[in-house]
């Protein structure tokens, strides 16, 4: 079943689908949108696409933030957007306890496998774009995203706390 999606950058077509994909996490009382940019923040989805097109060039990426590709994940079948995912090709000071990915799946979708096959083609393209290893946070609590992340390599580095939160720090070289 999880193999049938892929990522692609967000786009305007796409953006009934995005706000439709946004609700979901915030009727089920998820403020937070992993891997988001922000999404989760910002009204205007057309501004939201603007930033996050401009973060993935090192030419026009916010000044406060580093060089990031976000995507959807769409499952083929429906052109359904199952999950978002972002990489940060670089960490800096605020970062480097947050780590290189985040992401998040549509409350109605979980426990499918989305999650390990959406960070396993980030993987490809963090190795694409010449990086050899990532760093991804995960709080100590959910089970199922450390799951995800041991599937595709992931080894723990390290702990650390974060606004009174417990969190993990994982590597995934290739």
């Amino acid at each position: 079943m999880n193999d049938n999606i892929y990522l692609v950058r967000p786009v305007l077509e796409m953006k009934e689908e995005a706000l439709a994909y946004r609700e979901e996490h915030f009727e089920k009382g998820e403020r937070i949108i992993c891997g988001s940019e922000l999404f989760d923040q910002t009204e205007s989805y057309e501004e939201w696409l603007d930033s996050v097109t401009r973060n993935t060039s090192p030419e026009t990426v916010n000044e406060n933030w580093v060089v990031t590709d976000t995507f959807f994940a769409v499952r083929k079948s429906d052109n359904k957007i199952i999950g978002i995912i972002d990489l940060r090709h670089t960490l800096n000071d605020f970062l480097k306890d947050l780590g290189n990915c985040g992401y998040s799946v549509r409350p109605s979708e979980r426990k499918k496998g989305y999650a390990t096959k959406m960070l396993g083609q980030i993987l490809l393209v963090a190795k694409a774009a010449g990086l050899k290893e990532i760093h991804i946070s995960v709080e100590k609590e959910n089970a199922a995203s450390v799951k995800v992340i041991q599937k595709n390599g992931g080894v723990y580095e390290r702990s650390f706390s974060h606004e009174g939160t417990l969190a993990d720090i994982y590597k995934i070289c290739f």
